[in-house]
């Protein structure tokens, strides 16, 4: 071995070494294997990376930091050698990285318009190298391989504080000159020490010429073939930019309903849905992976029962399936109440009658102000005036209108048939979302404004379908389409590292600058699609969320089945809740209130009483929110957090672990992962894993923290394969009286994994 290569070798060890001390981590044999090897630096590197990597485990998870260690070498290497400069010094010329990068044309031309030289200098003394050292192995790895920027070869060239650094900018540009380099810095601060993290598609978009910064949408689909074909244009055009989709399909006319008076000639929603599901496939995101649509239809749609429900099932006529989209089931409280009647015997009569949206429309001759035509998707039930109960009664009543009429049971033993071999549908409990939407103003008394949620389930927002009102030839011999535009729901996420922030006590600090940096999205953001452009700008709504709350539990010393547990998510998401509000208003304050803002429940007040808000600080709040206003119409969404919460090195959003000790494995990658900061204290607070927990706590603690939540929360079911029906429903019963707006997959022991959407993880 020549003096040169013993040296490297050297500096490889006494690095291995100085990342093992710190967790007492023993390097004796991969030290003597180092000084035994004749190869490259590169080499003994990737050594001591695989080295790290194998020995992960939970009675030496420190394993993960140290394995970190050795992979930022690849990373510092790699970029260097890209960027020409030395390694030694991790991190080179920032202003020179924006001027190539953006030179390639893969950053947008506008940092350096924006940014003059002096202060890209300013802000590159800012970068701290060392903050690295605060990624786990799995966290970095998902950073570098999906997120931080590469060249057109996928070379990488952007290092991790570079891509925090490039988002803060991004983010801040539009603020005024003579603060815009501090909220740079505070912004650069949030992200760098994983006390938050943004959403996915800002993540990896922001500061390029390409892509999108919102998270997913949610459109509402209208009866007509124009609404159909329309709705699946825009579905095209925002995956395509690697937004996840919602979309509404409960006003679309059932199979055997008639078209233009014809009589039977309907083939119902599950053709289109089938369209939609190559749309999915077809269009992928940005090259990385196939679209993600997910449909909702009312539980009194004619067709829940006549293919829906069975779309992503193995069984069946395979010319009606759809495996690649997933389902969700709209429900009133009605339906929870039929679920209830029983005989003198136990035995559910609960009757169910499902209903054409088309043909209600033209029967019961329900009228808004306007004259449109309303059907039963249309209201919702108050807690004491039962809006949709009355018109539901008069529709089954009539005698003139068709149904179809089953056991209430019948259908919810289909919803749960089909959770426990594919994941959904999802459940949303339409009532309770309406009922405590803070902009029901907007549609009035008892009329609903959320027909449904997204893909991933935590976004409550006003929905209504858009409509082409004329069509013509312009003087230059243009055919022009006009579109009415309806609300098309945008979703802008950020998600707060609860063990990180909640330990290090910001909250405070942190908030009010996580929420200025979700509120620019909204200003920076250029949607192919106009009306949901228009949208983000009438209601600038945000989904403020959280992850680790199971690390957070376990460090606190919090066993997950205790009212201790439940007690806590209460008082946490609360004063999260009041720092969201609070900076709202104060950017209300400098920058105005969304237009929809008169009227509102947050004008009203309504809000906070509804929630109970009376202690002295919430007191003064609501008063500085009805003069000042707020600047967000939505504030707060947990979102799932899988991919982010591996990057801030927490655990998955809201849910309990997979395991103390398991192997993550996606397409390209497969490796150990313990639990975070699982130490011999901790170990006991994970030690039942997330299908041996008793699912009521879960319920009981989502409960809690979804009082403060005005939007939803994803939030997910986990039971065994044998689970008797008797108890999942028990379960979903529960779920809606705690007053749950939504529930995520029921997650069985039995289901392959599940790909869940990433543009939802914030």
């Amino acid at each position: 071995m020549s003096l040169q290569t013993a040296s490297v070798m050297d500096d490889i060890i006494a690095e291995l070494d100085a990342a093992a001390q710190k967790y007492h981590l023993d390097t004796a044999s991969i030290t003597q294997q180092i000084k035994a090897l004749d190869v490259s630096k590169e080499e003994a590197n990737q050594q001591a990376l695989f080295y790290a990597l194998n020995n992960i485990a939970m009675d030496q998870p420190g394993w993960t930091f140290v394995a970190a260690r050795m992979y930022l070498n690849e990373l510092y290497q790699q970029a260097a050698t890209n960027r020409g400069y030395n390694e030694d010094i991790k991190y080179g010329d920032f202003y020179q990285l924006i001027r190539t990068l953006s030179e390639k044309g893969i950053y947008a031309e506008d940092l350096l318009c924006f940014y003059e030289k002096d202060e890209i200098k300013a802000l590159e003394k800012e970068i701290d190298p060392e903050r690295d050292q605060l990624f786990n192995y799995i966290g970095l790895f998902l950073l570098a391989d999906r997120y931080i920027t590469k060249d057109h070869e996928h070379q990488i060239y952007e290092l991790p504080q570079e891509r925090f650094m490039i988002i803060a900018m991004t983010l801040m540009k539009h603020e005024p000159k003579e603060n815009r380099l501090e909220l740079v810095k505070e912004a650069y601060w949030a992200m760098s020490n994983l006390y938050m993290t943004v959403a996915t598609p800002t993540l990896a978009n922001a500061g390029k010429s390409f892509g999108q910064l919102s998270s997913c949408f949610i459109d509402t689909v209208d009866d007509s073939l124009d609404g159909i074909y329309l709705n699946n244009w825009d579905i095209a055009r925002l995956s395509k930019d690697g937004g996840g989709i919602g979309v509404y399909y409960g006003k679309v006319r059932a199979l055997g309903s008639d078209i233009k008076k014809f009589k039977g000639n309907s083939s119902g929603v599950v053709p289109w849905i089938r369209l939609l599901n190559d749309t999915a496939v077809s269009v992928d995101q940005l090259g990385q992976r196939q679209g993600a649509v997910a449909i909702y239809l009312d539980v009194f749609h004619k067709d829940i029962m006549n293919g829906f429900l069975d779309l992503k099932t193995n069984n069946g006529d395979e010319r009606r399936k759809a495996h690649d989209i997933f389902t969700g089931v709209a429900i009133p409280d009605l339906f929870m109440e039929k679920l209830q009647e029983v005989d003198e015997n136990g035995r559910s009569i609960g009757q169910w009658h499902t209903f054409c949206p088309h043909q209600v429309k033209q029967i019961m001759g329900w009228k808004d102000e306007f004259g449109n035509a309303l059907g039963l998707e249309d209201f919702y039930d108050e807690i004491d005036q039962k809006y949709f109960a009355e018109k539901y009664e008069e529709a089954v009543n009539h005698p003139l209108l068709p149904r179809k009429t089953y056991r209430a049971m019948d259908i919810m033993a289909r919803i749960m048939v089909a959770q426990l071999e594919t994941g959904t549908p999802y459940m949303f409990y339409r009532d309770e979302a309406n009922r405590q939407n803070p902009n029901k103003h907007v549609r009035g008394a008892g009329r609903t404004s959320i027909y449904c949620s997204n893909l991933c389930t935590e976004i409550m927002q006003n929905m209504s379908a858009t409509m082409i009102t004329n069509e013509y030839q312009d003087n230059e011999g243009n055919i022009v389409i006009v579109r009415k535009p309806g609300d098309f729901v945008v979703c802008n996420l950020s998600s707060i590292n609860l063990p990180r922030a909640v330990e290090a006590d910001v909250l405070d600090r942190l908030i009010p600058i996580q929420m200025r940096m979700l509120d620019n999205v909204i200003d920076l953001n250029t949607i192919m699609v106009g009306q949901a452009q228009v949208t983000n700008q009438k209601y600038r709504a945000v989904g403020l969320g959280t992850f680790g709350w199971h690390h957070l539990l376990a460090l606190k010393g919090i066993y997950w089945e205790s009212d201790q547990a439940v007690a806590y998510a209460d008082e946490l998401y609360e004063n999260i809740a009041y720092h969201a509000i609070r900076s709202s208003m104060q950017l209300a304050k400098e920058k105005g209130a969304y237009s929809n803002f008169s009227g509102s429940e947050w004008q009203t007040g309504a809000y906070f009483n509804r929630k109970g808000y009376n202690k002295d600080r919430w007191l003064e709040l609501r008063e500085q929110v009805a003069k000042h206003g707020i600047r967000n119409g939505w504030l707060m969404a947990v979102a799932p957090n899988s991919s982010t919460a591996k990057i801030g090195g927490s655990t998955d959003g809201i849910d309990p672990i997979y395991a103390v000790e398991y192997a993550e494995e996606k397409k390209n990658f497969k490796f150990k992962v313990t639990a975070p900061d699982l130490d011999h204290t901790t170990y006991a607070f994970y030690r039942r894993s997330r299908h041996e927990l008793d699912q009521h706590w879960s319920i009981r603690q989502n409960a809690a923290r979804q009082r403060h939540v005005d939007q939803s929360i994803s939030f997910n079911l986990y039971v065994r394969h044998d689970v008797k029906a008797r108890d999942l429903l028990n379960l979903h019963m529960d779920a809606w009286k705690q007053g749950l707006k939504t529930t995520y997959y029921v997650r069985s022991t039995s289901q392959a994994e599940i790909e869940e959407c990433e543009a939802c993880h914030s």
